[in-house]
């Protein structure tokens, strides 16, 4: 028997241990594990992007629901209820001519939006939703329009918010004697402040309400019941505008007319039984005659009277208004610009000199304590001075007439 290397290299008197070869795998258990795990998460994504259910793997529960046969009780029940007065009519279903398609221009962006509007037919199905809402008291519902906003003052039947709305005076006194008109201005922010100008300023003094606070209407009729009359002061652009921001929906230089009117929409339909409208800042917008032509033609349409706080020097409003024969009144200076008792005095001595030497003078005040206190006192001996204080509306009579 020939020998094998093996045989050979063994030392004599020792037998030859063959060992066994081990069969080892191409790869290692870890590498096992990582391939099986890569598996599985190739099949799970392959099945989230190929699969047809976007919830799979979601709790889902199948309910089959059936309409209920109707009771008994119900049916003998059904002619009994349809035959009472309280039940509703069913709104019908609008038709072609009961369609209407208004075009909305938005405020902010002046995009424009074509709208249906259904059930616009006066008929007598109209619902719930056309219903007028509630008015102030001692509104007359002739002068009111309806808008996207709300409802908003308009002259109709020969009648106009400017005189309907204007607080009682002796006319026929006034135009004998010289007469002071006051407007106090930034009302309805701040109910307390809103509270002691309404109730501690005798019913001459003309009251000028912004659009902003948590309740105009309530206050603006609060006033009215106290026989005050009232104005709209309208937000207008200041020259340091957005530094100087007058509040939401401020009419703009830089805006269209059909935005800016949009604007204006909104702050008329905030609360009614206004004689006229104001600027609320806004020194760069009276300024600008694109801007107010549009303005002041509006004031005509819906007769409001206009009322420019003398603040902007170069005002174009005068000049439009004439033009557009819309009464028209301009504060001659602020009695409280420097809100101290002296210096209020001494202004309203000024306001008497003036309405002496031109027959009518305006001035214009907030609602500080200091100033509702000294146009009180001021007010109770003015007309020992041979001057009539009078709303701002016969202040704009008398003055046209002159």
């Amino acid at each position: 028997m020939a020998e094998t290397a093996d045989d050979l290299s063994t030392p004599l008197g020792q037998k030859t241990v063959r060992r066994k070869r081990r069969f080892r795998l191409p790869f290692t258990g870890m590498q096992a594990l990582a391939v099986l795990l890569g598996l599985f998460l190739a099949t799970f994504a392959g099945f989230a992007i190929f699969g047809e259910n976007p919830f799979g793997g979601e709790p889902m529960t199948r309910i089959a629901i059936k309409p209920s046969a109707p009771t008994e009780e119900k049916m003998a029940a059904a002619p009994a209820t349809a035959s009472e007065s309280s039940v509703k009519p069913a709104a019908k279903q609008a038709t072609p001519s009961d369609q209407k398609t208004v075009t909305i221009i938005d405020g902010s962006s002046g995009a424009r939006h074509d709208v249906t509007i259904s059930g616009a037919g006066d008929g007598p199905d109209k619902t719930e939703a056309d219903a007028a809402p509630a008015m102030m008291a001692g509104i007359d519902p002739r002068l009111l329009e309806k808008s996207r906003y709300g409802m908003i003052p308009v002259a109709a039947d020969g009648l106009k918010p400017f005189t309907v709305y204007a607080a009682d005076a002796d006319r026929a006194k006034a135009a004998r004697m010289p007469v002071v008109s006051i407007v106090v201005g930034g009302l309805g922010i701040g109910a307390a402040k809103t509270a002691d100008a309404i109730v501690k300023l005798p019913p001459a003094v003309t009251l000028a309400f912004t659009p902003y606070g948590a309740d105009p209407t309530k206050l603006a009729e609060r006033a009215r019941a106290q026989r005050h009359e009232i104005l709209l002061q309208i937000p207008m652009e200041p020259f340091d505008y957005p530094d100087n921001d007058p509040g939401p929906q401020t009419l703009l230089t830089t805006l269209a007319p059909e935005q800016n009117l949009d604007r204006l929409t909104w702050h008329l339909s905030r609360f009614q039984g206004y004689a006229g409208i104001a600027n609320f800042m806004g020194a760069r917008f009276v300024v600008t005659d694109a801007v107010m032509q549009p303005l002041i033609r509006e004031a005509a349409k819906r007769g409001l009277g206009y009322f420019d706080d003398g603040q902007a020097p170069r005002s174009i409003a005068p000049s439009l208004a004439a033009a557009q024969a819309v009464p028209f009144a301009k504060g001659d200076f602020s009695i409280d610009a420097v809100p101290t008792a002296m210096e209020i005095d001494r202004a309203l001595a000024k306001l008497e000199n003036l309405a002496r030497e031109r027959g009518v003078a305006v001035g214009t005040a907030s609602a500080l304590p200091i100033s509702i206190e000294r146009i009180s006192v001021w007010i109770k001996a003015l007309e020992s001075h041979g001057i009539m204080l009078v709303p701002l509306t016969t202040a704009m009579l008398k003055s046209k007439s002159g």
